[in-house]
């Protein structure tokens, strides 16, 4: 595999690091940017719409608009361990978009969930060998974290 993409989605999204020293343990937001990195071969079959690209990059948005975006934009996430959040969560009407999570929502853990959210639905086409082999999640201009497999 020789060529790579990328393709990022951006949400506003709420969270809180409970143990966090700082700040970080109090409730606030960002405006992330989940960016897969994908890598195969260029597909070389004539006449096909994808002929010269390893993935037409709008079909990478729908996957990550599907399984990212509409998943967390305007909606908090949560460790499902935060008490403190759960309980006050827990008198919000239904409409609020509360998204429990099984780990701590930092930005390392929010790039191995992107990841895993995304991978499955990178499929190659054409015998190109796609595969995501990152997912990059900025959640400050100055702060970006990275699964790899």
């Amino acid at each position: 595999m020789t060529t790579i993409i990328r393709r990022y989605v951006e949400t506003d999204t709420g969270h809180r690091v409970p143990n966090h020293k700082s700040k970080c343990s109090h409730m606030h937001g960002h405006r992330y940017r989940f960016e897969a990195e994908i890598e195969g071969d260029i597909v070389d079959v004539e006449g096909v719409s994808e002929e010269g690209m390893l993935i037409d990059f709008s079909d990478v948005s729908v996957i990550l608009n599907e399984y990212i975006h509409d998943v967390i934009d305007h909606a908090f996430v949560v460790y499902e361990k935060d008490e403190l959040l759960i309980n006050m969560f827990a008198q919000l009407p239904p409409e609020h978009r509360i998204v429990k999570v099984s780990f701590i929502p930092t930005a390392e853990n929010l790039a191995k969930w992107a990841f895993e959210q995304i991978a499955p639905h990178i499929k190659t086409a054409y015998g190109n060998r796609l595969k995501l082999v990152a997912m990059h999640v900025r959640e400050t201009p100055k702060s970006w974290a990275c699964w790899k497999e």
